[in-house]
């Protein structure tokens, strides 16, 4: 759910405001209990925002797709689709069981600046900005979903507990 930006660990209670976000938590509570009845280890990796040279938002930006304005933007979290693939198999022999862990990258950017950064690194023009009651008459509800949660997912339990050495720490690393 929102945390209003604030940093976010694993422990801390889900509280989705989004269908889709409450999707994903019953995914998590199910597996869970289906691994604690079954004597399974199931490890979960929260993904958020994965992105790679063939999961760029080309045809959002190409069609100039607004972004919200500095002062309403929330901040959004990534992680490159080869880190991903590198935790996913490291999930694998060390991952604890029932544990939940934040995949992502070390970046603080907004979604805003997100798209702005993709843009310069596509040569597009970056995207423009709108207030949110703008964004609220203008876009598509599953965007607008998007946009109504803020917050900075902490990555420690990666680096510590699975010893994971991010390959691109933040987005323009992996633009790069």
């Amino acid at each position: 759910g929102d945390c209003g930006g604030a940093w976010v660990s694993e422990t801390r209670p889900g509280a989705p405001a989004t269908a889709r976000g409450q999707r994903r938590l019953d995914g998590e509570q199910q597996l869970r209990t289906w691994g604690a009845r079954t004597g399974v280890t199931v490890t979960i990796l929260r993904a958020p925002g994965i992105y790679a040279a063939e999961r760029l938002p080309r045809e959002r930006l190409a069609a100039g797709t607004p972004a919200l304005r500095p002062e309403d933007d929330v901040f959004t979290n990534h992680i490159h689709g080869d880190d991903l693939a590198g935790l996913c198999a490291l999930a694998l022999r060390r991952g604890g069981a029932n544990r939940c862990y934040n995949a992502c990258d070390d970046g603080q950017l907004t979604m805003g600046d997100y798209f702005t950064l993709v843009a310069r690194h596509l040569g597009l023009p970056p995207p423009p900005r709108i207030s949110r009651q703008e964004a609220e008459q203008r876009l598509s509800p599953l965007l607008l979903s998007f946009m109504s949660e803020s917050r900075r997912l902490s990555n420690r339990r990666i680096k510590t507990e699975l010893g994971y050495r991010l390959r691109y720490p933040d987005v323009s690393q992996g633009l790069a």
